[in-house]
């Protein structure tokens, strides 16, 4: 299928529109030294402990810190609360915390407030939103030394450093105790570089910089002084706020309105290649029907041959997107793979069919929730081989439902593995053997997944996610599609680095001098 990128809409009459809607907000701008960012969706709490949205994470790097966090350059789990740390057994953790760092409320961070961070988190009561899996790993903690605390493991888990950099925000002791899981009405005492001064749930969140922040983190010294956070769910009205001064940057920019709106002036883009990746799992388990052609390996062989990902990937998703050959990010650990590829080849395609037995092809659906336009081009590719598909696009909780009962032929879906470089965020999370996203019924291959997520060797965990990786190629069990692009457009005297795992770090964000 040849593909031809989409004609430009009329961005003039846009941002013409755009400025005659809306009111000129003088609260954004380097003028009073505030950033205003538009969030998409509502969150109902600023608590990183009780919101698994993406928003919060965001929100997060901001007025927390946990012992741990993730270097944007390397992408690697370095110390922050924590000067340092040591694997005294493959269960048994050290971690030395820093003897400088301040709640909001002026009082020190201790080993007592780390301890019952954990305790409170591991505690099924608490009813945090990642207790379960933190629950899933950690055994206990304990303190061994006034600033040192060792964590004991339920079993080798080499991605606990992961889980309290991006999951666990460290809490003064007693934080709950009086209203329990109810934080939304106590004023969030945090650690990170801003405090909470003003929230307003679905609506707005008003920070400002903390002066009290530790200096050796390389968090200190942000240099903008105000951010808030405004809610407008429609794109368009963003656009709007954005060229009339309400806004200072919008996220997560579809590349056709980032190619549009930054031909206007006082507009700027940002681009950059994110860790999030598109994929097509096939039922090679057979779950919707043990007879499915999908059983077949030389038919999701011809499928993997017959989509064109590359164009897919040039004009429709365009912007810094690229294709991946295998099931993870490269730009994630242990994506070391060295498996078959399935280059465009409609022709190998229809030879694979009929050595498979369908010379005329065949019926099936193909389920899809997101980005319409590269479903319909995957139906389009998949129609020139003789398949006769037929594309039930839905919303999000039924297309999960729906994947969730075993009940789909194929589907096109996205991960974006929470922002994690390690291939247990997305080889580990779609081929797990209780996962609802592996439709692969190889139980082999999960054990070798979950072999390398029970291992703190380094060297050990590429040779086990080679392995499965090599065989989730060899078996075509999916069609690796392309990463995504991430888009921002913002004012041109804003500097802001696109991040490399698609999470914003606003701390990082300055005014052009």
């Amino acid at each position: 299928m040849r593909i031809r990128p989409p004609v430009p809409i009329g961005y003039c009459l846009i941002g013409l529109l755009a400025l005659c809607a809306l009111p000129f907000h003088a609260s954004a701008g380097a003028e009073d030294d505030t950033m205003v960012v538009a969030l998409s969706k509502p969150l109902t709490t600023v608590d990183r402990l009780y919101s698994i949205q993406r928003e919060g994470l965001i929100l997060s790097r901001l007025t927390d810190d946990g012992l741990f966090f993730v270097d944007p350059e390397t992408l690697e789990f370095v110390p922050l609360a924590a000067s340092s740390y040591e694997w005294v057994s493959d269960t048994e953790l050290d971690v030395t915390i820093r003897n400088d760092v301040m709640f909001h409320d002026g009082s020190p961070l201790t080993v007592e407030d780390v301890v019952y961070t954990f305790e409170w988190v591991i505690n099924e009561e608490s009813d945090t939103s990642r207790g379960p899996v933190i629950r899933s790993w950690l055994e206990s903690v304990e303190k061994l030394a006034p600033g040192k605390v060792r964590f004991n493991l339920k079993l080798p888990y080499p991605m606990a450093l992961r889980d309290m950099a991006i999951s666990i925000p460290l809490r003064k002791q007693g934080t709950y105790d009086k209203a329990g899981s109810e934080t939304d009405e106590q004023p969030l005492n945090g650690i990170g570089p801003y405090r909470v001064t003003e929230f307003s749930a679905g609506r707005e969140i008003v920070l400002d910089r903390f002066e009290g922040y530790y200096q050796a983190s390389p968090k200190a010294n942000p240099a903008i002084e105000n951010m808030v956070f405004r809610v407008i769910p429609d794109q368009g009205t963003q656009q709007a706020e954005l060229l009339s001064g309400g806004i200072d940057i919008m996220m997560d920019v579809p590349p056709d309105v980032a190619d549009n709106v930054s031909h206007l002036p006082g507009v700027k883009r940002l681009e950059g290649n994110d860790i999030r990746i598109g994929y097509i799992t096939l039922d090679a388990a057979g779950y919707v029907d043990p007879d499915s052609p999908f059983t077949n390996l030389k038919v999701r062989q011809a499928i993997n041959h017959a989509i064109n990902r590359e164009e897919i990937t040039k004009y429709l998703m365009r912007g810094s997107a690229e294709v991946v050959h295998f099931a993870c990010h490269p730009r994630q650990f242990g994506c070391n793979a060295d498996g078959p590829r399935y280059p465009y080849n409609p022709e190998k395609a229809k030879q694979l069919l009929t050595e498979a037995g369908y010379p005329d092809g065949f019926s099936f659906k193909l389920w899809a929730y997101r980005e319409k336009i590269i479903a319909e081009a995957v139906v389009s590719d998949l129609k020139a081989i003789d398949l006769d598909v037929d594309l039930r696009f839905v919303k999000l909780n039924v297309f999960s439902k729906v994947r969730n009962s075993k009940d789909m032929q194929a589907f096109f879906a996205s991960y974006g593995s929470g922002g994690t470089a390690d291939a247990s965020a997305s080889t580990g999370v779609h081929f797990a053997a209780n996962s609802a996203r592996n439709y692969s019924g190889d139980d082999a291959l999960a054990d070798t997944v979950i072999a390398a997520e029970q291992t703190i060797d380094a060297e050990e965990r590429k040779r086990l996610y080679r392995q499965a990786l090599n065989r989730i190629a060899e078996q075509a069990y999916w069609v690796p599609m392309f990463s995504y692009s991430q888009n921002f457009l913002l004012t041109p005297e804003l500097e802001f680095s696109v991040p490399k795992d698609g999470v914003p770090r606003f701390w990082q964000a300055s005014w052009r001098q």
